[in-house]
């Protein structure tokens, strides 16, 4: 078998931000390989769910330290004969791709798959793929979503997921009609 098909997720936050996992995620993931969660579950039951789907990593966010979760930082596994590096990518500023590309580099990975920034994100450089799935919870000033990375021959497809409409509280701006 030369292909593969690997589910991206990350910034879940349940159950401080949401109940459960959105049911999209799962209809999205329904034939994948495997699941890469990027940090910041809050609660390992997110696994537990994701695992009904596939076989899951998952790695350390800074909201999983703070709730106590004990999560490697980051994790290299190889799939199809090219190395997927995972960490959350607290980098500042934010998302900074300059910041990613050196952690990728550090990891000796082809694609890096982070998140914490709440944003998807593709992006190649030199060399190493950058991929953010975003979030299926709690987006910033995005769409909720999650990513599916396909690897086929080493050649590498990824679809980004929307799994619902966008929701940012602050930029509600409905309420200010009408005034």
């Amino acid at each position: 078998m030369n292909f593969m098909l690997i589910g991206l997720i990350s910034d879940t936050h349940i159950p401080d931000r949401a109940r459960e996992l959105p049911k999209n995620v799962i209809s999205s993931f329904e034939n994948v390989d495997l699941i890469l969660h990027a940090g910041d579950l809050t609660s390992t039951k997110v696994i537990d769910e994701l695992e009904k789907i596939a076989p899951t990593i998952a790695i350390q966010g800074n909201m999983d330290r703070a709730a106590g979760i004990m999560l490697p930082n980051a994790k290299v596994i190889e799939a199809e004969g090219l190395k997927i590096g995972i960490a959350h990518g607290e980098v500042y500023p934010r998302a900074d791709t300059q910041q990613l590309l050196y952690l990728a580099k550090q990891l000796d990975a082809d694609i890096l798959v982070t998140g914490h920034s709440h944003q998807p994100k593709i992006e190649q450089i030199d060399g190493v793929l950058l991929l953010n799935p975003g979030s299926p919870v709690v987006p910033r000033l995005a769409d909720r979503t999650v990513m599916l990375l396909e690897i086929n021959n080493k050649e590498v497809d990824v679809e980004v997921i929307k799994i619902g409409n966008p929701v940012c509280n602050t930029l509600d701006l409905d309420k200010f009609k009408g005034e």
